[in-house]
């Protein structure tokens, strides 16, 4: 059977092939934990590639600037965030994957049978049905996107087998229902198979008002804080920790389906009030970014624990500061500011590299200016505030 072995060796039909899950079992079977490929380090670029090629051809088949570039940042800041995490504890979860199968297997089934491949399949979408079960059922699992958070919980309920998503409708009659991956048997085995009766609207009940990153990753963790000290009570305060979001004394487990707001059709998505050319910044610092953040995953073990610190802090910056630039915060000149000398800090001392090295000294200047533009801003602000105090 045909070993992919190295990273390097995945070739892009098969990068493109596995993020709609269309490779064959003989090019997914390993015998060693050695040399499994990162699927998910190969998908991202591609996966990037696409959602770039679609605002592409979305701004040429209208003619004007995709609206929802600020969305797509968003999107993809919060897929970004969500492996931030595995830099530290990728070898955790390993380990105890191995420990698990070495000391608690039942049986040892043949690692090249296509049989195994297809037992291994159905244990997958098996166990990601009920951790998005479990998702919707506890207020523990914050719902928007695919958070830090539920990547962290879904380990240990799911262990070990990995993690797949799926889209989610915030029609009424499509909440709770279809919580599976691939295969929608699950659904109609556990009774929360619901048919499509009318076109599906994709996004959340209770949309955020905010580009920052980390608010969309932790703002249901501070919901569940200010509803557990509001909610009085000892056993209604516990409820609120494991009863679904919607509950609330007098009301069923899961809620009331009264209680989401229903969909009418007219509902305008969250649009940034910064202008075309702030987004478009922001899209390039976006884009500066991602390339240190996909070479940090690719030398993860080159890398010194400083090195890698450091990187992560660069990166946690850079999507805090483009969501407040997109949500126009006055602190946002100040941030960016620091963010850009941070930089120039990092690269100078060798914990970023650049992939085209004869590119340094445009890099050097480019990043200059942004400190002197956003320094003058910043400074400009500041001096309005404390001109406006009595």
């Amino acid at each position: 059977m045909k070993s992919l072995g190295a990273q390097d060796n995945v070739s892009v039909s098969q990068g493109i092939r596995m993020m709609f899950y269309m490779m064959k079992p003989s090019e997914t079977a390993f015998q060693t934990v050695e040399e499994v490929p990162d699927y998910v380090k190969k998908a991202t670029p591609l996966f990037i590639s696409l959602i770039l090629l679609e605002l592409v051809v979305s701004w040429i088949a209208r003619g004007k600037p995709p609206g929802r570039l600020d969305g797509a940042l968003t999107s993809m800041s919060a897929g970004v965030v969500s492996r931030l995490p595995s830099l530290f504890f990728r070898s955790l979860e390993v380990t105890s994957y191995i420990y698990i199968w070495e000391n608690y297997r039942l049986s040892e089934l043949p690692w090249d049978s296509p049989w195994t491949w297809y037992l291994t399949f159905l244990g997958v979408d098996f166990g990601y049905y009920w951790f998005h079960r479990m998702a919707h059922d506890f207020l523990l699992s914050p719902r928007p996107l695919h958070t830090t958070f539920s990547v962290c919980c879904s380990y240990p309920i799911q262990s070990p087998l990995p993690i797949l998503d799926s889209h989610r409708g915030r029609n009424r009659y499509c909440i709770d229902k279809n919580y599976a991956g691939t295969l929608i048997i699950w659904d109609r085995i556990f009774g929360t198979f619901e048919a499509e009766k009318e076109q599906v609207i994709y996004g959340l009940t209770h949309p955020i008002d905010t580009f920052e990153p980390f608010k969309v990753q932790f703002h249901h963790l501070f919901y569940i804080w200010t509803t557990f000290w509001a909610t009085p009570g000892f056993c209604h305060k516990f409820s609120v920790l494991f009863k679904g979001p919607g509950w609330s004394p007098g009301k069923p487990r899961l809620g009331l389906s009264e209680d989401i707001p229903e969909v009418t059709g007219q509902e305008v998505p969250l649009s940034s009030p910064a202008s075309l050319l702030l987004k478009m910044y922001a899209v390039l610092q976006f884009v500066v970014m991602l390339a240190f953040y996909e070479e940090t995953f690719a030398d993860t073990e080159a890398l010194s624990q400083v090195t890698i610190f450091l990187r992560v802090l660069f990166i946690i910056l850079t999507l805090t500061s483009i969501g407040f630039l997109l949500d126009q915060r006055p602190e946002a000149a100040l941030l960016e500011t620091l963010r850009c000398l941070m930089f120039l800090t990092l690269y100078r001392f060798g914990h970023l590299q650049l992939l085209i090295p004869s590119l340094s000294f445009v890099f050097e200047i480019f990043f200059s200016v942004c400190i002197a533009f956003w320094g003058v801003r910043s400074m400009k602000q500041l001096a309005s505030v404390s001109w406006k105090k009595p």
